[in-house]
C-alpha cells in the first residue's frame, strides 16, 4: 500500500522542486518631446490616460519640453503598454507626432 504522499504522482512531498515566484516586471512609460506636439495636448493625454491631476500633468509637460523627456509612469507590461498605445493613437488622431516608449525599470 502507498502513502498518502505518493498515491497517484510519482513523488513525495519531500522531492518536489520549490517555485519560486518573482513580481513582475515592471515598466516605465517615457513621453519624448518634438517640435510639433502641444504642451496643451501632452497635459489632456496625461490627465485622460494616466490619470493625472492637471498640476502633476502640467509639470511633467514642462519636464519633457524642458529635458526632452519625462518619465510619465511605471506600470505591469501590459499596463505600459496598454496605456502608451491609447496615448499613441490620440496623438496620431489629431495629427501629433508624439513619441512615446516604454521601457524595463
Amino acid at each position: 500500500m502507498a502513502s498518502n504522499n505518493q498515491q497517484g504522482t510519482g513523488t513525495s512531498a519531500a522531492t518536489r522542486d520549490r517555485v519560486l515566484i518573482e513580481e513582475p516586471r515592471q515598466y516605465k512609460v517615457v513621453f519624448h518631446n518634438d517640435d510639433f506636439t502641444t504642451m496643451e495636448f501632452v497635459t489632456e493625454v496625461l490627465r485622460v490616460v494616466f490619470n493625472k491631476h492637471t498640476d502633476e500633468a502640467v509639470t511633467l509637460m514642462m519636464k519633457v519640453h524642458r529635458e526632452g523627456q519625462a518619465v510619465v509612469g511605471v506600470y505591469s507590461y501590459d499596463m505600459a503598454m496598454t496605456k502608451a498605445s491609447r496615448a499613441t493613437k490620440m496623438a496620431r488622431s489629431e495629427g501629433f507626432p508624439l513619441k512615446i516608449t516604454c521601457e524595463p525599470v
